[in-house]
């Protein structure tokens, strides 16, 4: 059936919010999005012929019982950020494989597809074996886990046995030394043995739990597919962090914290340098992240990806700008000239980062921190209402967009009216100017002058 987005439910994203409806509604866009990678991938499969072609099928077929016994089940495996990865990844994969025809001496990793149809079978519970040849010594099930089997080479076979009761195990068929197979736990979470999954950080009342996912090898697009494997120390600072974090946004910044609980959530730890966070369009509820400093950081962090994650799924559904245009324009976030794509998606996410510091204006007592919150409220409700200027006059918005981008000024237009202590305000906008100054010194007057 056709996804239909209420007007209101537009116009409430547009205002750089949406509420725990929208949220959910953009989840669903995304599994049916997914859906159709998944049936993309079989027909681009096909069109390779031979191995490929009969895994993709077998592995189709099998999504397709698996949905039968339980449509539930297989949204929660095309729900999880790594079923994205993996399917946009190889359908983009396939497509250069039938492009430069036989001669590609590697082929497609439709073993992506296999794991996750057998993800699909063992929450169903649809009895049966999958099997699939091994690259790696690691088996993993999307949204479920795995287990390394060492010894394994590749070329061995992955196998996934459900029996009739539902119960089901991972192994690898014909290794001839221990470790056997595995159990897929009932309600996988975290280590338990020799399986691996997502730690469960923090599980709201209501809503879906938030994870933290330093397993799955398609966890994130970029990332390292071996585990990360956290030491206990820092999982447990995670943890700790994040409970403390969820505390602030359900106390302090209740819409922010209704929309992280309405839809599924994976924080992705990555081993970079300073207070790095990022999103994927691909991955909708992922957010990688390196160690966080604080709770307040991460809640800042969070609020600041789910802005990209909302707009991301926005652009699936909607056309906001025509494509293809050649112009850069200064984004106040950035060191390096934007396209209208980055832009756009820059002055969302700092709506919701200006929304975040002016609420914590009303929170904070240190004066320090107080005199803090206040200045970057000042520079982030200005740059960000820049930006929107700057897309509004871009002549590249479509009817929509313009609806989308003067919602959004609306929104902006009354956080710039709030009072602001002048210091506060001056260093702001210090901030801004000095960023500006070094830009231009470092890429020359923008061809997209800000208004």
């Amino acid at each position: 059936m056709p996804l239909r987005v209420p007007g209101r439910l537009f116009t409430a994203l547009a205002t750089g919010g949406g509420g725990p409806d929208a949220l959910r509604l953009l989840a669903r866009a995304e599994q049916s999005r997914r859906l159709a990678c998944a049936l993309a991938v079989t027909r681009a499969a096909g069109e390779a012929g031979g191995g490929v072609a009969d895994a993709a099928a077998r592995a189709w077929e099998l999504l397709a019982a698996a949905h039968r016994a339980d449509p539930e089940a297989v949204a929660a495996v095309l729900s999880h950020p790594s079923a994205g990865t993996a399917l946009t990844g190889l359908l983009a994969r396939l497509d250069r494989f039938v492009e430069a025809g036989t001669g590609v001496a590697c082929a497609p990793p439709v073993h992506w597809f296999s794991a996750l149809a057998a993800a699909a079978a063992v929450r169903a519970g649809v009895p049966g074996r999958v099997r699939w040849p091994l690259t790696t010594d690691q088996v993993f099930l999307p949204s479920l886990g795995g287990a390394r089997f060492p010894g394994a080479r590749p070329g061995d076979l992955a196998e996934v046995v459900v029996d009739a009761g539902g119960a089901a195990r991972i192994g690898v068929a014909g290794l001839g030394s221990p470790p056997g197979p595995v159990e897929v736990p009932q309600v996988p979470s975290g280590p338990s043995g020799r399986w691996r999954a997502a730690h469960r950080l923090v599980v709201p009342d209501t809503g879906a739990p938030l994870l933290l996912d330093d397993a799955d090898p398609l966890r994130f697009p970029g990332v390292p597919e071996r585990p990360l494997g956290l030491p206990p120390g820092d999982l447990r600072w995670w943890e700790a962090t994040a409970r403390e974090a969820c505390r602030l946004l359900r106390d302090h910044h209740p819409g922010t914290y209704a929309e992280l609980v309405a839809g599924p959530r994976t924080l992705v730890p990555v081993d970079r340098p300073g207070s790095f966070s990022g999103s994927s369009a691909e991955a909708f509820g992922a957010m990688a992240l390196s160690r966080p400093h604080s709770a307040r950081g991460l809640a800042l962090s969070m609020t600041h990806e789910m802005q990209h994650g909302k707009f991301a799924a926005v652009l699936h559904l909607f056309d906001l700008f025509e494509p293809n245009g050649e112009e850069l324009y200064y984004a106040p976030w950035r060191p390096d000239p934007r396209p209208l794509l980055g832009l756009f998606h820059g002055a969302y996410a700092h709506l919701g980062v200006a929304e975040f510091w002016n609420r914590r204006r009303n929170v904070e007592q240190d004066p320090e921190e107080l005199a803090l919150a206040d200045a970057r409220f000042a520079r982030w409700r200005t740059g960000a209402r820049e930006a929107t200027e700057a897309l509004l006059a871009s002549g590249r918005l479509t009817a929509l967009g313009q609806h989308f981008a003067q919602t959004m000024l609306g929104t902006l237009d009354a956080l710039c009216r709030l009072p602001v202590p002048a210091e506060a305000r001056r260093r702001g906008m210090a901030l801004a100017a000095e960023h500006r100054a070094e830009w231009v010194r470092r890429n020359g007057v923008p061809q997209a002058q800000l208004i």
